[in-house]
């Protein structure tokens, strides 16, 4: 699947065979064992490893506007994005959505069960690599009709990202969504997602907005 982003002021077509979303990837590992122990208390199997890296179907990426999902189960979460292409690494933005619900059966289903928005822009690794773990991502939710931040860390709270590449044997024509941090107030649905990279050393931000259209359980 060919997919166009802005690289640089100009229009780039990358080529995204496989997608991996990178699980468990917390560098805090009793902070990880903590969060694996309250899902298993509520039913979800813990992983077979940490990290654990999960295939979806790369149509599943989108940069349009809306996703669809079913029922009101489902959220989004603000991830770093890789993508390889012609020997040369991408970084984006990512909104890993999942289905909550289906989550509790099986955590590789819920993934493959909702849209992933990818920002339409992205930045050359190699002139961040230096500084990666000062990269700020920021997610806001829409929540009772007005904007409240949801989630908000740096990457230094996320595993290196040359070791999760090593880990899922990172490739040309791979995306890879990277992980993310605690919700505030807890993992919740809303209508309607802004999220944002940070860079403090470029002064430069990647931003990605979507909705969320929801359809019926009908049974």
């Amino acid at each position: 699947m060919d997919v166009a982003f802005n690289f640089e002021k100009k229009r780039i077509i990358l080529t995204i065979n496989s997608v991996v979303v990178a699980g468990w990837t917390g560098r805090n590992m009793i902070a990880v064992q903590h969060h694996i122990d309250e899902l298993t208390a509520l039913g979800i199997a813990p992983p077979s490893q940490v990290p654990l890296y999960y295939r979806v179907a790369n149509t599943l990426l989108t940069q349009g506007p809306t996703i669809e999902v079913l029922g009101d189960s489902s959220s989004g979460e603000v991830e770093p994005l890789l993508i390889q292409s012609s020997g040369k690494i991408f970084f984006g933005l990512a909104s890993d959505h999942t289905d909550r619900d289906l989550e509790a059966h099986s955590v590789a289903a819920s993934k493959q069960a909702c849209a992933k928005p990818i920002a339409q822009e992205v930045w050359d690794f190699d002139e961040i690599k230096g500084h990666l773990e000062d990269i700020t991502l920021r997610c806001w939710i829409e929540e009772n009709q007005r904007e409240i931040l949801y989630q908000e860390g740096t990457l230094s709270s996320i595993r290196p990202l040359a070791e999760l590449c090593e880990g899922a044997s990172f490739a040309d024509g791979t995306a890879m969504l990277c992980g993310t941090f605690a919700a505030i107030g807890g993992v919740r649905p809303a209508g309607a997602y802004r999220m944002e990279a940070s860079d403090p050393v470029t002064g430069k931000t990647l931003a990605l907005s979507y909705g969320v259209l929801t359809l019926p359980v009908i049974s």
